[in-house]
C-alpha cells in the first residue's frame, strides 16, 4: 500500500509498505481523503522534530470504511463509513482521572505521535472510530475533525446567543469558529489580512475587517456600542494578534487561544488584569464535539463546497502544502482511496 511520509528537512516521500491485519481492539480502515491541515504545516517546517520519529506518516483529518475487524471489537462492521478522533489516551494519569481525557498528560495524538491517515489501509483502536451516516459524502466527511475543532473552541468559550464574537484569522478553523459561533446564535465579525479570504467570509454573510487599512480596536468598540466582544478566538497564529486580542474584548470577556504557537508570545497582561479577561487554551476535543460536528455537516450548516478547494493525488501532496502554507486554499485534501470515491 501506498503513504506519505514526513522524512524531515521539509520533505516529503511517497513510499509502498505491506500492510497487516488489525490487532486485538484495532479496526483497519480504507482511507478514501485525509485533510490537510496547519498542524501538519508545523509538522512539515520541523517544528515538532523533538516530538515525532521519522519517517513519519501523518495526517489525522479522514474518512474512509472498515475494511477489516479485529479481535474483541464489537459493534463495527466490514464497509461501514468512518471517520477517526485521533485521540488515544492512557486513563490514568490525574487528568484523566479528572475527567480530561481529551487532553491526558501522555496523549498519543495519532497522526502526530503515531502514524496518521496518509495511508491506503490504516489500523486504529476502535474507541477512535466515529461512525459516518450514509448521507455525508466521503469527501464531506473528511472535514468532521476540524469541524469538531470549532465546536470544541466554541463550546471552551461559554459563548452563548446574542453576544458578539470576534474571530482573528479567516482560515479553515476561523471560518469554521464563524460558523459554528453563529449557528449558536451569536454575532460575529471576522479580522482577517488576505484579501481572497475577506471575500469568501464575506460571501458567507460575515462582517469582515483589514487591520491594516482600519483600526481593529476603534471598530470593534463602534460595532459593539463602546463594550468590545464578548469572546475573541485568535486563531491567525500571529504574535501581533495575540498582543492585541486583548484589546478587543469587554470587561470580563473572554480570548480563547485556537492557534497553535510555535514560540512563546508577549501578552498584555496588564490590560487582561485591568478588564478581568478570562484567557482560554483550546487544543483538541472530545466525543460531544465529534457527534456535534456530524450534525452541523449532515444539516448543511457547514460550507463543505467552499471549504474544499481541491482534491490532490498522494504525489501531490508535497506541492499541496505550498498552497495551505500561502493560504490560497482553505481545505486541500489527499485521495488515498485505490477506487477514488467521493460518495
Amino acid at each position: 500500500m501506498r503513504t506519505v511520509a514526513y522524512i524531515g528537512d521539509r520533505r516529503l516521500q511517497v513510499g509502498d509498505v505491506e500492510s497487516r491485519q488489525p490487532g486485538r481492539g484495532e479496526v483497519r480502515i480504507r482511507v478514501a481523503y485525509v485533510g490537510l491541515c496547519g498542524t501538519d504545516l508545523h509538522i512539515i517546517h520541523g517544528s515538532m522534530d523533538a516530538r515525532v520519529d521519522t519517517p513519519l506518516v501523518f495526517g489525522h483529518e479522514m474518512s474512509g470504511t472498515i475494511d477489516a475487524v479485529g479481535d474483541d471489537v464489537d459493534g463495527w462492521n466490514v464497509g461501514e463509513k468512518v471517520t477517526v478522533m485521533p485521540l488515544d489516551w492512557d486513563g490514568t494519569c490525574p487528568a484523566c482521572l479528572a475527567g480530561n481525557e481529551h487532553i491526558c498528560q501522555n496523549l498519543d495524538f495519532i497522526g502526530i505521535d503515531s502514524p496518521g491517515a496518509l495511508q491506503q489501509l490504516w489500523n486504529v483502536p476502535a474507541h477512535t472510530l466515529v461512525r459516518m451516516p450514509d448521507g455525508i459524502p466521503l469527501d464531506a466527511a473528511a472535514l468532521v475533525e476540524p469541524v469538531a475543532v470549532a465546536v470544541h473552541d466554541v463550546r471552551r468559550s461559554e459563548l452563548v446567543a446574542d453576544q458578539k464574537a470576534v474571530v482573528i484569522g479567516g482560515g479553515p478553523i476561523g471560518v469554521l469558529i464563524a460558523v459554528v459561533a453563529r449557528h449558536f446564535g451569536a454575532e460575529v465579525a471576522v479580522i482577517e489580512l488576505d484579501p481572497a479570504r475577506r471575500a469568501q467570509v464575506e460571501g458567507l454573510g460575515f462582517r469582515t475587517l483589514d487591520p491594516r487599512s482600519t483600526d481593529q480596536v476603534s471598530w470593534v468598540e463602534e460595532w459593539t456600542g463602546g463594550a468590545g466582544a464578548d469572546v475573541v478566538f485568535e486563531v491567525s497564529g500571529a504574535a501581533a494578534a495575540v498582543l492585541g486580542a486583548p484589546h478587543l474584548a469587554k470587561v470580563r470577556g473572554t480570548i480563547v487561544v485556537v492557534a497553535i504557537h510555535p514560540t512563546p508570545r508577549e501578552v498584555d497582561l496588564q490590560r487582561v488584569f485591568w478588564r478581568e479577561l478570562r484567557l482560554l487554551g483550546a487544543r483538541v476535543y472530545q466525543r460531544t464535539d465529534f457527534e456535534t460536528a456530524v450534525d452541523l455537516i449532515g444539516d448543511g450548516v457547514i460550507p463543505t463546497d467552499l471549504m474544499i478547494s481541491r482534491i490532490v493525488s498522494m504525489e501531490d501532496t508535497q506541492a499541496a502544502f505550498a498552497d495551505v502554507e500561502n493560504g490560497r486554499a482553505m481545505k486541500i485534501l489527499v485521495d488515498v482511496g485505490t477506487e477514488g470515491e467521493a460518495a
